[in-house]
């Protein structure tokens, strides 16, 4: 099972469609119909397209209190094409539903020592999507037709302590219903504009959220009013599996938050050009790897190193073979994934991440760890450490301890998430 299996549950979201269409849209205009494919959203996006514009416009001649900018490809990195693409105002398809979505970045650093998750999204919120929520129900008309007006908005955090100060990137996506768009600033009662975001679809980094208002912690999600409707929409709680079935066979177009539900194995994620172009580009000294340190880093000799596509991001997957052997019994799979990391797998990064490819492009990588019980020769237990590229290599030059990883990374036992404290469990 490669890594897309295991983890499309995981790290997932509104999938990126357009980057493989080859859009020739310029970087500094609007999407333009001949660049979609989709038949309802061409005819629309050709329809609107004057008001697009001048919402546009209004949004690049807009203050707000940090920097921000349209973008079509939130994961976009350095040096790719995409990076430069402004077009952050298109109709898309989220759940079936036809919803004109605004995108961009907002270069506002919160410490998240400070703020917290819902403080922090509560303040993307006020900050950017109801400024240009107020442009779109000024600009747009009210009988638009689509079924919602939804945002993105991308911002930074920031860790600091004594020693290192630790950037990451979180994603606020809002989707509201047409009338409830447009309703939201017509009252000047917050309580009345809380009910709206109580059945609005909300999500940090793709985490159905109950986002709060004034309030330092969010709501319970499961008794908010939109919970009914939504598991009545869809029996999948995975954002890219409702956002797969699009009319025409599609794929959708952006909305690219990451989503962390539970694994559904079986599930492929094609490869993307730019992972097959790695793959083909590095063969070689994978392959060179394998032979040479195979037996040393203790992988798997029937699983190939793979990179693979998550959506905008690029991974590289490898799959070892734990030397630890642990009595399942007496030992819980928190203790087992802790002693896994600190014993097994950190030992062998700073020799590891000098014999990967050194100038290849990605983002991340997985760490999938066989376990054995006692003498038994197959793997009874797997475990996966989705760890942040960037993160390693912190790691490696002892600018962050195996907890800071840890904490920037996704775990899973057997394909089902865990939260994982290090000292607690050892």
């Amino acid at each position: 099972m490669n890594c897309a299996d295991r983890i499309n549950r995981v790290v997932c979201g509104f999938v990126v469609m357009s980057l493989l269409l080859g859009v020739t849209a310029s970087a500094f205009s609007q999407v333009l119909p001949e660049g979609i494919l989709n038949p309802k959203l061409k005819t629309d996006e050709a329809r609107y397209l004057t008001q697009l514009q001048s919402l546009r416009q209004s949004i690049d001649g807009t203050t707000f209190p940090y920097p921000f900018h349209l973008a079509r490809y939130l994961n976009a990195k350095d040096g790719q094409r995409i990076k430069s693409d402004r077009n952050g105002i298109e109709f898309v398809y989220f759940e079936g539903r036809v919803v004109l979505k605004v995108s961009g970045s907002y270069h506002a650093a919160f410490n998240s020592t400070l703020l917290t998750e819902n403080e922090r999204a509560g303040r993307t919120f006020q900050d950017v999507v109801v400024p240009i929520l107020r442009l779109v129900t000024q600009q747009i008309p009210t009988d638009i037709d689509c079924d919602g007006i939804g945002f993105e908005i991308l911002y930074d955090t920031r860790d600091a302590n004594n020693t290192y100060d630790f950037e990451g990137q979180e994603v606020l996506t809002a989707v509201f219903d047409r009338s409830d768009a447009f309703a939201f600033l017509n009252t000047p009662d917050d309580t009345k504009r809380q009910e709206i975001l109580n059945r609005s679809d909300i999500f940090v980094n793709g985490k159905d959220f109950g986002l709060a208002l004034g309030h330092r912690n969010p709501f319970n999600v499961q008794a908010l009013e939109r919970s009914v409707p939504r598991q009545a929409r869809t029996s999948s709680p995975s954002v890219s599996a409702r956002m797969a079935a699009t009319p025409s066979g599609e794929t959708p177009a952006v909305l690219a938050a990451p989503v962390v539900s539970q694994l559904r194995p079986g599930f492929k994620l094609p490869p993307s050009a730019d992972a097959m172009r790695l793959q083909a580009e590095f063969q070689a000294q994978l392959n060179a790897m394998r032979t040479a340190d195979g037996e040393r880093f203790h992988l798997e000799q029937n699983a190939p190193v793979m990179f693979e596509s998550l959506g905008a991001q690029i991974l590289l997957h490898m799959t070892m073979r734990n030397t630890l052997s642990f009595d399942r019994g007496a030992s819980s799979i928190y203790k087992r994934a802790a002693q896994t990391f600190d014993l097994f797998l950190a030992p062998e990064l700073k020799y590891l991440m000098k014999a990967l490819p050194a100038n290849a492009e990605y983002d991340l990588i997985d760490f999938s760890v066989h376990n054995r019980s006692g003498s038994e020769k197959s793997a009874t237990e797997t475990i996966d450490y989705v760890c942040p590229l960037k993160s390693i290599h912190f790691f490696v030059e002892d600018k962050v301890t195996s907890q800071d990883v840890i904490n920037q990374s996704i775990v899973l036992v057997n394909g089902v998430r865990i939260a994982l404290n290090l000292q607690a469990v050892e």
